[in-house]
């Protein structure tokens, strides 16, 4: 891979049928991805989805035990379905253990996955902004003084996290709403893999325009954008799109030249990390976009 301005990110092989979970061949894999010289490694949260898909931290985890110099992290964590002091505890030990290789994202989520999880929709999006204050507040602080609408919590928590103050936190979302928290609470924001190019581009221009009004330096915020790509078959990830969000217009799909292009609009309209994501066929996939692909970015 080239040097570039751009960082390259790859999804962690996640989606595991029952059973088949290959230790040999995923180490393997992130030996190679460390190799390339791939920026980080990332998980996706699905707790509860047909879609067969291994838990965020403990891939983390396994991830953070078989490498040294990727970063790793979760694009996103619905946090308002974990107990932020749980979820707290588990990053900053994970970042701990890794040696301050942590990327932490978080999003709202949908109102509909509230309820099997004992969640009230009332108060959602100030449960969202609660915890991760929380969250940074355990990170953090000594000791924890937290009166919100939700928790209360005077204790402490240690070790913090080996990054000080904290982790990179990313936070992801579709609407202005969320690209305002963002840019309130967070250090970075995470185009969702289900926008398309151009809904990304529109979502960059209002992030630097919530930016500037904020008063924050746009080459210290960070942006990136999951993609769905596929180089030169379309088929399967393309199935899995129409299953997953009713079409595939989001994925990057054919030839090398066309992956090229695609990617380069990402990058055009904003994307400082693109986090790659094939879905399928991950090591065949990394070995045909870092030789036939990034070189041309």
């Amino acid at each position: 891979m080239t040097e570039t301005t751009t960082r390259f990110a790859i999804s962690l092989p996640q989606q595991v049928r029952d059973g088949a979970f290959d230790p040999g061949t995923f180490r393997a894999y992130l030996r190679r991805v460390e190799d390339l010289g791939f920026h980080s490694v990332w998980t996706r949260e699905g707790t509860l989805s047909p879609i067969p898909t291994l838990g965020p931290v403990e891939v983390m985890t396994y991830a953070a035990a078989a490498t040294e110099r990727l970063r790793i992290g979760c694009a996103v964590f619905v946090s308002v379905l974990h107990n932020p002091l749980h979820l707290a505890k588990s990053l900053s030990t994970l970042d701990q253990l890794s040696r301050g290789r942590l990327e932490v994202g978080f999003g709202l989520g949908a109102a509909d996955m509230l309820a099997p999880f004992g969640v009230p929709p009332e108060g959602r999006v100030t449960r969202f902004v609660e915890g991760i204050e929380l969250m940074k507040a355990c990170w953090t602080e000594p000791k924890v003084t937290f009166h919100g609408r939700f928790w209360q919590v005077e204790a402490a928590m240690e070790p913090k996290t080996y990054q000080k103050p904290h982790p990179p936190v990313w936070i992801g979302g579709h609407q202005p709403a969320a690209i305002r928290r963002a840019v309130r609470h967070g250090d970075g924001f995470v185009g969702a893999g289900g926008a398309t190019t151009a809904a990304f581009a529109e979502q960059v221009r209002t992030l630097r325009a919530e930016l500037e009004q904020a008063g924050r330096d746009p080459a210290s915020f960070g942006v990136a954008k999951r993609v769905y790509v596929s180089v030169g078959t379309e088929g399967r990830i393309e199935e899995q799109l129409r299953r997953m969000y009713g079409g595939a217009d989001v994925a990057v799909t054919g030839p090398p030249e066309a992956c090229v292009r695609g990617l380069r609009e990402v990058i055009d309209a904003g994307a400082g990390l693109v986090l790659l994501d094939p879905m399928f066929d991950e090591p065949e996939q990394l070995e045909r976009l870092a030789t036939e692909v990034l070189p041309e970015l």
